[in-house]
């Protein structure tokens, strides 16, 4: 074989070693920003002075005299309804942020559902914030499949995400979980999917209080 007929081999051989190395860049890139999308894990809201002191667990709280008010928390539900949370101040509120296309969402789904079975007489009212689902269809059959009765605020851009204070949620943890007491004001977070003996050591200590 002349050189001449062998520089079109090499030059697929190499060409190909190039398109393999492309995709697999490609294919990291996408890896990383689904991780990035859906954290089952982590503790820093991105900043802020928002007086949040996290214990080992993941749990963050507030002392009661420096917490923020939770912002303005209202527009359309998964279901087609309307909704506003501060009609449920002098209520405890267990605000859970969520996607149906998240894992670690469905791992906890259940946990927060059983919980609020057991909580739901004592003044306390669970709210979910469905995110990045680009209809209600899919949420609407996430609830189903595992059996969610509290109502989800739809907000498929995490607009309502942005009004709270910075450093109070990071966009990029979903699940997140506040809990906002009877006052309005935010007492507790955690940027990770929750255990059902994890959610109840976050609401007790805010339901206690007096």
């Amino acid at each position: 074989m002349s050189a001449a007929s062998r520089a079109p081999l090499r030059s697929n051989r190499t060409n190909a070693r190039v398109r393999r190395r492309a995709a697999l860049t490609t294919g990291a890139a996408v890896a990383a920003l689904l991780v990035s999308a859906c954290s089952s894990g982590g503790t820093s809201g991105g900043g802020g002075q928002t007086g949040f002191i996290t214990g080992s667990d993941g749990i963050a709280t507030v002392k009661k005299g420096d917490r923020a008010d939770a912002p303005d928390l209202s527009g359309e539900t998964v279901d087609g309804g309307r909704l506003d949370v501060d009609a449920y101040k002098g209520k405890v509120v267990v605000l859970n942020v969520w996607g149906s296309w998240c894992p670690p969402c469905r791992a906890e789904a259940k946990n927060f559902e059983k919980v609020y079975q057991d909580v739901k007489d004592q003044g306390v009212q669970f709210v979910g914030i469905n995110t990045r689902d680009t209809s209600t269809g899919p949420a609407r059959a996430f609830e189903k499949e595992y059996g969610v009765t509290y109502p989800s605020l739809y907000d498929p851009t995490g607009k309502l995400m942005l009004r709270f204070e910075k450093g109070t949620l990071n966009p990029q943890a979903i699940p997140s979980t506040l809990v906002i007491d009877r006052e309005g004001k935010v007492a507790a977070r955690t940027l990770q999917a929750l255990s059902e003996e994890k959610l109840r050591k976050m609401l007790d200590p805010v339901l206690a209080e007096k």
